[in-house]
């Protein structure tokens, strides 16, 4: 079976940090681009940022402005895991967050891109 299993998310206070972690089951996430994505409640759920695999060098995306300079998307391909380093948060970073992997070599945002979903995990930014 197929399956993504993110890890990593909780509350943390504004200034904090937390790091996100993707994992697969039945499926090498080294051989995939890995996206991040969250939904805000209310809101429909967005691409955040990407690492995509192609010819064995990872390149990783950043998505708007917000998380510039705050937010690390890295891959240890040595544990098959990928991860979004997440600093300085603030409450407007409170959302589901979500991992997926695409086939698709390079990075994209859209939804329709990766195939393999995990189930999300919360991240609250809250005093």
């Amino acid at each position: 079976q197929l399956q993504l299993v993110e890890s990593g998310g909780g509350l943390v206070q504004p200034g904090g940090s937390l790091r996100l972690s993707c994992e697969a089951s039945g499926l090498t996430l080294n051989d995939y681009t890995i996206g991040w994505f969250r939904q805000a409640p209310g809101k429909e759920r967005e691409g955040v940022s990407c690492i995509s695999h192609s010819s064995g060098s990872d390149r990783s995306t950043q998505y708007g402005d917000s998380g510039q300079g705050r937010f690390i998307i890295l891959r240890d391909s040595a544990e098959d895991t990928a991860h979004r380093e997440m600093n300085n948060l603030r409450h407007e970073n409170t959302a589901v967050y979500y991992c997926a992997g695409g086939q698709w070599p390079i990075c994209g945002s859209t939804l329709s891109e990766y195939e393999h979903w995990g189930q999300g995990i919360q991240v609250t930014v809250s005093a």
